[in-house]
């Protein structure tokens, strides 16, 4: 609302938009915080697009974000990680908004209690209001999202926010009154960041060269090493990262050289974050991950992002 009131020209679709997101996000809480009770835990017996086996909480958080945002009218077309296609919208009950989104990110941890987050991202569609949208509309680069968040399911429930232009801000969500509180204004990771490391480290030989140099490195690093830190979901990795610095990676590996992680609705949303913090965020030397053109919604890509002085390092070794 405060960023609605800077503007003029507002018509408020955008605020009711991010209302709607904000809905979903609590009903996701609610679903994992009862998963123990209510039988949730485990597979549901599906497999997503791609190819992981899907866990009963996966569906509910897909199915709620869906319903939510197209109850919304200001949607025109969204793309979820569990979803094959694009999911569209009736145009007499869509809007101007594309939204992306992994709605229950390190779903893998879940039975065992450890963090999960839903990641989203909002982008203006291309095509005319009216008319049927398509896939072409969210294939856009990050540096055209309007905003960008995720919602961390945790020791409690934080909604992290960047608009566009905008700094990164912190909501927290206070169970007593079921609302999201403003705890963090104009987040920006430290000046002197901790030196941290966060990497699937099992995957070490698989690793590109310079990769593994830098490992070497953060090993080797004086006075004291750095510390290494893997959750294994990539929103309290991130959420880590930003509050603290250092640095999160996902690399190609000799299996998968096009990285794991979904450009679309996970590596545009977090690196637009980090950049908003102060960071950086790139897929290879020169390449900044917001400049990809995307080719496919699914789109993977190789992703290093975190505080300039690590990014800039793991960028120079792998230029050399």
């Amino acid at each position: 609302l405060s960023e609605q009131a800077r503007h003029k020209g507002a018509t408020g679709d955008f605020t009711l938009l991010m209302q709607s997101i904000q809905l979903a996000s609590k009903v996701v809480s609610t679903a994992v915080r009862k998963a123990g009770i209510a039988g949730l835990f485990g597979l549901e017996g599906a497999v997503n697009v791609q190819g992981e086996d899907q866990k009963k909480l996966d569906i509910i958080a897909n199915e709620n974000f869906i319903n939510t945002l197209r109850s919304s009218t200001k949607v025109c077309l969204m793309v979820s990680e569990e979803n094959d296609d694009p999911v569209t919208v009736a145009t007499d009950k869509s809007g101007k908004y594309v939204c992306v989104f992994d709605p229950l990110d390190g779903s893998s941890n879940i039975d065992c209690g450890v963090s999960v987050g839903s990641i989203f991202g909002v982008y203006e569609r291309k095509s005319p209001v009216g008319e049927c949208a398509s896939a072409a509309d969210a294939l856009q680069p990050g540096s055209e999202l309007l905003a960008a968040g995720y919602t961390m399911y945790g020791s409690s429930t934080q909604l992290v926010l960047a608009m566009k232009g905008g700094k990164v801000q912190i909501f927290t969500l206070d169970p007593a009154i079921g609302e999201f509180i403003h705890t963090g204004t104009d987040v920006m990771i430290p000046e002197k960041p901790k030196r941290i490391y966060s990497v699937n480290e099992g995957n070490e030989s698989l690793f590109p060269d310079a990769v593994r140099r830098f490992i070497r490195q953060c090993k080797a690093a004086s006075p004291k090493p750095y510390s290494l830190r893997y959750v294994g979901s990539m929103v309290s990795d991130v959420h880590r990262t930003l509050l603290y610095g250092g640095i999160f990676m996902y690399p190609s590996t000799k299996s998968a050289p096009a990285g794991k992680l979904r450009l679309l609705y996970e590596c545009n949303p977090m690196s637009m974050l980090m950049e908003a913090a102060g960071g950086r965020a790139i897929t290879a030397p020169g390449r900044r991950i917001l400049d990809l053109e995307p080719a496919k919604i699914h789109e993977r890509a190789p992703i290093f992002l975190g505080c300039k002085r690590d990014v800039d390092i793991i960028e120079a070794l792998l230029a050399e």
